[in-house]
């Protein structure tokens, strides 16, 4: 199999692309409404500016961009701000920054995504919100508006070490917090020679082997105290450390590897940036939220048919126990 070109024709009015090549997901369509209207906004970049002219678009009309993007925007909106029934042990939360037109000028804006596994054992996007940086004010109203819709029950917050979205996640969902140990490996080994990255990796390594939560945190401490001669700080760290990164052992063990890190979110926000990629800096921010909650639509879609992240039976052990303590905590919190 090779490449195959075709010519499509110049229409003096609108655009002409054959009914085989129209994108066929809704992220796809998404991504070209995105592109359109940059494009017609006058605020697209050199390499936008080369697709549209290559996908024939460049005579498409700004009133059939406006009615492209509000068909998107409206089946975004409903998925994003669906009722989220049911009970949701497991959050995992995670950031990423984009590129967007601001005022004139160009900004970073906060991505931020919410991933839960329901009392089912099925994972969903929960939410997505845009702003101008990851602030503890900004993670509050986030949250909230997710417990406004439903979110409930949630036992474990897994996130990177955000001092603004570990206290908002305490305030708001009363949820024990766990430290994404991948980011936490990353700041020890900051600290560490890069020929001495693997030993020392793997000494903290077997804390994550122990068969408990009691073993693990007898484990942490002895590694500590083995690297505190020649790496202090890295002691120093692991001493600050010892609650938050262990923290998923105190769960069942059936749900420890998908527990230690944000690396299930850290692949969803990789598969954003090379859509955005294609962008590269976007109109606005409502462009951003219909290209971004496209994606997460169809993979919220995706999980719905694929198996269980968990077992429904293991999610059981760790609803037991005041179950509505969430929403308890949020409306104490106001």
């Amino acid at each position: 199999m090779g490449k195959l070109e075709l010519k499509i024709p110049k229409l003096r009015q609108g655009s002409y692309l054959p009914s085989f090549l129209e994108p066929r997901r809704g992220s796809e369509r998404a991504l070209l409404a995105v592109v359109q209207e940059a494009y017609v906004k006058g605020v697209s970049t050199r390499k936008v500016d080369d697709l549209v002219q290559a996908l024939g678009m460049s005579g498409i009309s700004k009133s059939e961009v406006s009615r492209l993007c509000a068909e998107l925007d409206e089946r975004v909106e409903a998925f994003l701000n669906r009722e989220l029934s049911g009970a949701w042990p497991y959050v995992w939360l995670d950031a990423t920054y984009l590129k967007c037109r601001d005022g004139g000028r160009v900004v970073s804006k906060a991505v931020v995504v919410a991933v839960g596994v329901n009392e089912s054992g099925v994972r969903e996007v929960l939410g997505l919100a845009v702003g101008p940086a990851e602030t503890e004010a900004f993670w509050t109203e986030f949250l909230r508006s997710l417990t406004r819709r439903g979110l409930n029950a949630v036992k474990l917050v897994v996130s990177d070490c955000h001092e603004g979205l570990r206290r908002a996640a305490a305030k708001v969902l009363g949820a024990s917090w766990q430290r994404c140990r991948v980011h936490f490996m990353r700041n020890v080994l900051a600290y560490v020679p890069k020929g001495q990255h693997e030993m020392v990796a793997a000494a903290i390594r077997t804390v994550f082997a122990q068969e408990n939560q009691d073993e693990g945190r007898r484990q942490w401490r002895e590694v500590a105290e083995k690297l505190r001669g020649r790496f202090p700080k890295v002691s120093e760290l692991m001493d600050n450390a010892e609650a938050d990164v262990l923290a998923f052992m105190g769960f069942p063990k059936e749900h420890w590897p998908q527990l230690g890190s944000t690396n299930p979110l850290e692949r969803l926000n990789k598969e954003i940036k090379r859509r955005a990629h294609v962008v590269g800096i976007f109109p606005n921010e409502a462009a951003i939220v219909r290209l971004v909650g496209a994606l997460l639509q169809e993979q919220t879609d995706e999980w719905q048919v694929t198996r269980r992240y968990m077992s429904v039976g293991t999610l059981r052990q760790v609803l037991g126990t005041a179950p509505e303590v969430a929403a308890i905590e949020d409306k104490t919190a106001d």
